[in-house]
């Protein structure tokens, strides 16, 4: 293990030099400050080509004539363990050297940029994602108070946010609702086939019931249908649904309700085909609820980009706990957000999505709910990101 020591007049540029010497693998062992600035003791670790070299035992010359026989496996099996062994250790003596490194950038971070690490302490509590928190702080101009910091992210946030506005009301479509079981498809349906009524009459409606797997689906599509006195169509099955839409073209809005799944599930992907052949007159619309996990909502919209969903229509919004991890996802697919619904009652609980008052209600769940971040969580994932980027 080489270790060196190097003063400079602040931990950034101690930082650099000692990985402009010794290379990336070099971890922090201690640091100080003194009267020439930060003095700061670093190693890297051993060669692994030298351990390897080192562990082989020496080469033995023997006379032509003389019998040897190898070494008993037990003794071989003793010098393996022993390698692993030190190779574990200096994977744990990593570990640890790292979590140091990443807390000495964090603590000179706090130091230099007070207002950044508030800002990023807010932003966990919210629930946005790690590279999405970084990435918008990193944008604050120089400068910034924490007042104008906070307003800063917040317009950053609804700016990445997309949305597409009430479009579907105003011309109409032939949309697809797909999602897991239990989001609220059919209920979402329900609600803009009312709105649309509403505003222009159920001539040129139509709903389309294709959900065979869920008990009385189709019955619950019939009913809606009689109630609002729009026709209500049903395929003899899920794949010719295609043939279906194609006698349907006449229709201004056509919503169809599809079965929910367990993504997972293979015939989910299945189902996902049919309507990909249905391109490009349909669109499917992925339907998510917002009271789900940030991961969920990541695997279920990595599954169904095969479609290439135009948007996306958030409910359960009164059941969410936290709203960022949601957002995080749809920023980072770049899924614009069509509606969202907070409730079960229709048409009422149903409005446009708008971005700002998205991420406003996200900061506003957050205080009340009584988010904190955690300050050791913290250091870890932001600190190493300040000594990557140094």
């Amino acid at each position: 293990m080489k270790i060196v020591r190097h003063t400079a007049p602040d931990m950034r540029q101690a930082l650099r030099a000692i990985r402009e010497q010794l290379g990336e693998d070099a971890v922090i062992l201690s640091s100080r400050r003194g009267a020439k600035g930060v003095e700061v003791t670093a190693a890297v670790d051993f060669d692994a080509a030298r351990l390897d070299s080192t562990a082989k035992p020496a080469e033995l010359r023997v006379a032509p004539e003389t019998a040897f026989a190898p070494a008993p496996p037990p003794a071989a099996a003793a010098t393996d363990a022993s390698a692993e062994a030190m190779g574990n250790e200096l994977k744990t003596l990593r570990r640890m050297l790292e979590t140091q490194l990443a807390q000495l950038a964090w603590n000179e971070r706090t130091r230099r940029h007070p207002v950044h690490v508030e800002l990023l302490r807010e932003l966990s509590e919210i629930g946005v994602a790690q590279d999405l928190a970084d990435h918008l702080v990193g944008q604050l101009p120089p400068g910034v108070d924490l007042a104008q910091g906070r307003r800063f992210t917040v317009a950053g946030l609804s700016q990445y946010l997309q949305v597409t506005g009430d479009r579907w009301l105003d011309s109409g479509g032939c949309v697809a609702f797909i999602g897991a079981t239990g989001v609220g498809k059919t209920t979402m349906l329900a609600k803009l086939a009312v709105r649309w009524i509403l505003r222009h009459g159920p001539k040129d409606l139509a709903l389309v019931a294709s959900d065979t797997v869920r008990i009385g689906a189709q019955d619950q599509m019939h009913a809606l249908g009689q109630l609002l006195g729009v026709p209500v169509h049903v395929p003899e099955r899920f794949e010719a649904l295609p043939q279906l839409l194609a006698g349907l073209n006449r229709q201004r809005l056509v919503l169809i309700d599809t079965p929910g799944a367990s993504v997972r599930d293979a015939q989910f992907d299945a189902r996902l085909a049919v309507l990909g052949a249905c391109a490009p007159r349909l669109e499917p619309a992925l339907v998510l609820a917002a009271s789900t996990q940030a991961g969920a909502l990541e695997e279920t919209i990595a599954r169904c980009a095969v479609v290439k969903p135009a948007s996306c229509l958030l409910t359960k919004m009164d059941e969410a706990a936290s709203l960022g991890g949601a957002l995080s996802a749809l920023i980072h697919a770049r899924l614009p957000v069509s509606y969202v619904s907070d409730g079960q009652r229709v048409p009422e609980d149903l409005r446009p999505a708008r971005a700002l008052e998205l991420v406003t209600q996200a900061v506003r769940l957050a205080k009340t709910s009584g988010a904190a971040a955690d300050e050791d969580l913290l250091r870890r994932r932001f600190g190493k990101l300040a000594h990557a980027n140094t």
